[in-house]
């Protein structure tokens, strides 16, 4: 069965933020692999947004039709708009995914949303800058970690210029590689180690094998 990880669009979302994320979730569905995982869009309408970078994004579902029970994860992005309260909906979403246990990440101005919605006030957390986020005057300073990606239970947050943190993050919290790969992976995005490179092709050489038998 296919599991669903749900992805926030909305217009000026940062879409280099979450790059690595859909392609290497999305990349276990083309290759059709048991236990595939995918990536879903979820606006605030049904209506197409424009990312940051120019790309328009027609939503799969609205806010309003997503539960947590149809997703393994909520993934928000940066935007202007978090600072401005447009996307408090999903900072509200995210309350209720957390509750029910599924995990949520949060990059850049997204981790705005989840210090205003208090999220943060007693989790571990990073984003831009801690002075960044005081000015929402929340009351979780105290728990702010200078770290690319931070883990805390079921919450992700990372700094707007670290997606390949975020990404990696993002892999560990739903064990969506072995932890051997994981490290691969992380060597050659986050490092640029050819020994990861050199890993990975061993994975995805194993991989095919068994596939053919």
């Amino acid at each position: 069965m296919t599991k669903t990880v749900h992805l926030a669009v909305y217009d000026t979302f940062a879409d280099w933020e979450v790059g690595h994320v859909t392609a290497h979730i999305n990349r276990t569905l083309w290759h059709r692999e048991p236990g595939a995982w995918q990536v879903r869009t979820v606006g605030l309408t049904a209506d197409p947004v424009v990312s940051m970078g120019g790309l328009r994004v027609t939503p799969d579902l609205t806010l309003a039709d997503l539960t947590p029970a149809m997703s393994e994860m909520l993934i928000l992005p940066g935007s202007e708009t978090w600072e401005r309260g447009d996307l408090a909906a999903f900072g509200r979403t995210a309350r209720e995914f957390l509750a029910s246990g599924v995990p949520v990440a949060a990059i850049c101005g997204a981790t705005w949303g989840m210090a205003v919605e208090g999220l943060l006030d007693e989790r571990k957390h990073t984003s831009n800058a801690a002075e960044y986020l005081a000015m929402t005057e929340y009351s979780g300073g105290k728990g702010f970690v200078y770290e690319p990606a931070v883990i805390d239970a079921d919450l992700i947050t990372a700094s707007g210029i670290t997606p390949v943190d975020f990404a990696h993050a993002i892999f560990a919290r739903l064990d969506l590689f072995e932890p051997h790969v994981l490290d691969a992976w992380h060597r050659l995005y986050g490092h640029n180690d050819p020994a990861g490179f050199f890993a990975l092709a061993d994975y995805e050489q194993s991989r095919a094998a068994a596939a053919t038998t």
